[in-house]
């Protein structure tokens, strides 16, 4: 540490995207995206961001500003990676970061698990889901397959008629069944949704294939395979960030429900459960980024015949896997 800090103080060189974490163990991914998610990122200034990515670029370039503490870079990186692309290095609008995911994600999901009742809330915040979803997906797609307004449109219309059509169908169809299970219909309609709203959002990557690249970045082309994998992983990676909150909250509000205090502050019930929502994704967000690796990999041999055959004519048996930006 010593070294490294003279290092910097000399205006020496700092390899600042090398993770602090090892990204290829779940609990460095976790404590990775923990830093990354940090909600609190999403109230600084753009001004602060752009200071944060220049000090990013100006260590790229191996020029760190003297007199730059080791700490200081590190939170700059923090800065960059929670409101950059990976692919493009643009700022991402706030809605659609990661780390607006607890305050946007407790507010909306407090308010599906509390207005279930009736078909008209179950439609409304649906649709404010969705749209929250969409912005979201496509924020975080990967920038190298772009989509056009069109396409954007179709997904938005299909994930959120999807999202509907579960919620409302499965409303009407548990008016009979034990509280609880129409408790669960929020969870299903946004996991439902998560599996049409992702592809859809993406379909890009799946029709034209995604880049793939040796482990040096030197790109060897596109994989529709490695999009199907890498999209894949997202959309369980997303219902596994809802599912605590959307399967265990019900219970917890079900039983608090039943006590005297509790009926008689029923105007209470709606923020109790965004806050409730709250702790969950603070958790949440983090650990279901973390379950798979971002730099996603695919071995040679598991793509397609044609980019398989022309990797090993240009590489031989030196390239065994191809690996990919899977998007968040």
């Amino acid at each position: 540490m010593i070294t490294l800090e003279y290092t910097i103080m000399s205006g020496g060189s700092f390899d600042i995207d090398a993770p602090r974490w090892d990204l290829t163990t779940f609990t460095g991914r976790l404590k990775h995206f923990f830093n990354i998610t940090d909600f609190t990122t999403a109230l600084l200034p753009d001004s602060r961001l752009d200071e944060a990515k220049a000090l990013v670029e100006s260590c790229r370039a191996g020029s760190v500003p003297p007199g730059t503490p080791e700490e200081q870079l590190h939170y700059a990186k923090k800065l960059y990676d929670s409101a950059f692309h990976p692919d493009t290095g643009d700022r991402m609008n706030i809605i659609g970061r990661m780390s607006f995911q607890v305050p946007g994600g407790m507010a909306i999901t407090g308010c599906m698990l509390q207005f279930y009742r009736t078909v008209p809330a179950v439609v409304f915040w649906q649709w404010v889901n969705q749209s929250f979803n969409a912005l979201v997906n496509y924020t975080n797609r990967n920038a190298a397959s772009p989509i056009t307004s069109n396409q954007i449109g179709v997904a938005y219309l299909t994930a959120t008629t999807t999202a509907l059509a579960t919620a409302v169908g499965l409303n009407l169809y548990t008016k009979k069944a034990p509280p609880l299970v129409a408790r669960w219909v929020p969870f299903a309609a946004v996991a439902s949704a998560n599996c049409v709203n992702i592809p859809m959002m993406r379909q890009q990557e799946i029709l034209n294939g995604i880049a793939v690249t040796d482990e040096n970045g030197n790109k060897l082309g596109h994989s529709k395979k490695a999009a199907v994998k890498g999209i894949s992983q997202v959309v369980l990676s997303r219902i596994t960030m809802a599912a605590p909150g959307m399967i265990i909250l019900p219970i917890i509000m079900q039983r608090l429900e039943k006590y005297k205090f509790m009926q008689k502050i029923t105007y209470l019930h709606g923020p109790l459960q965004v806050m409730l929502v709250g702790v969950f994704l603070v958790f949440m967000v983090p650990a279901a980024c973390s379950l798979f690796p971002q730099n996603c990999s695919m071995a040679v041999s598991k793509l397609e015949p044609e980019l398989r055959d022309s990797i090993r004519g240009r590489y031989g048996e030196s390239v065994q896997h191809v690996y990919f930006n899977k998007g968040l």
